[in-house]
């Protein structure tokens, strides 16, 4: 069976550096977007070629519906990246609005139940021992306090989540993990309204600086090799030391 790889939230930061080592690797790779066509129809444009096969998937309907059309594209998806993720805005708790907590929720928690639903029917459907990376965040065991507790416990509920799933899917022979990024150079700062953060928070990483995006992929890309068989249900932090 060819290796197709379904990452959400792939046309930029970690999402794309997962996207480009995916496909340097020789996987069959659907990227979903949703507020970043241009992006993304460069990314895709810029890995054309040399049988490469990636395909950009605009994230404009339900999960399921976008996990069909990816295996419509390309065909059956035997691993998935939940990467698609929010901050909100940063600020103090007291400050925060149920609104924007909702929206949190359900791009961080509720997407990847969809998601990972559709793949583990299909896998159950059909024997395939699928793998899942759910990108999680260090700020699950801080709770980020003063800045962003709704995503704190989002990414927690990701991990809890993920922890289950593994332990329920074992005997199918299906893998979930996490790999959760420390503070990290991507636009997900500049989003939340701190693009400064990275470098403002150097100091408090024992290595002294942010992780680059290629950095994370690395270690989900390794999650999804063979090497990685014998590890789920657990989480790999790549954060410098934080």
């Amino acid at each position: 069976m060819d290796r197709h790889l379904l990452v959400t939230g792939g046309s930029r930061g970690i999402g794309a550096a997962i996207v480009r080592g995916a496909a340097a690797q020789g996987w069959a790779v659907t990227f979903t977007y949703r507020n970043s066509l241009a992006e993304a129809e460069a990314l895709a444009a810029e890995l054309a070629g040399d049988g490469v096969r990636v395909r950009a998937l605009a994230a404009d309907r339900p999960p399921a519906e976008q996990y069909a059309a990816a295996e419509a594209g390309l065909g059956p998806v035997t691993a998935l990246v939940n990467n698609a993720g929010i901050t909100g805005p940063l600020g103090a708790f007291a400050d925060s609005e149920e609104e924007a907590e909702r929206r949190i929720f359900d791009v961080n928690v509720h997407q990847v139940f969809g998601f990972c639903r559709a793949a583990v029917r299909a896998w159950l459907d059909t024997g395939t021992a699928g793998s899942i990376v759910n990108i999680g965040s260090t700020a699950a065991g801080t709770g980020s306090p003063g800045e962003y507790l709704a995503y704190a416990a989002s990414k927690a509920a990701v991990e809890t989540f993920t922890k289950g799933l593994a332990k329920e899917l074992g005997p199918a022979g299906i893998r979930a993990v996490v790999v959760a990024p420390g503070t990290t150079n991507t636009g997900i700062h500049a989003a939340a309204g701190d693009p400064g953060r990275p470098a403002r928070v150097a100091a408090r990483i024992p290595l002294g600086r942010p992780a680059e995006p290629e950095e994370v992929a690395a270690a989900v890309l390794w999650l999804l090799a063979p090497e990685a068989a014998y590890i789920t249900g657990t989480v790999i932090t790549v954060a410098g030391g934080q």
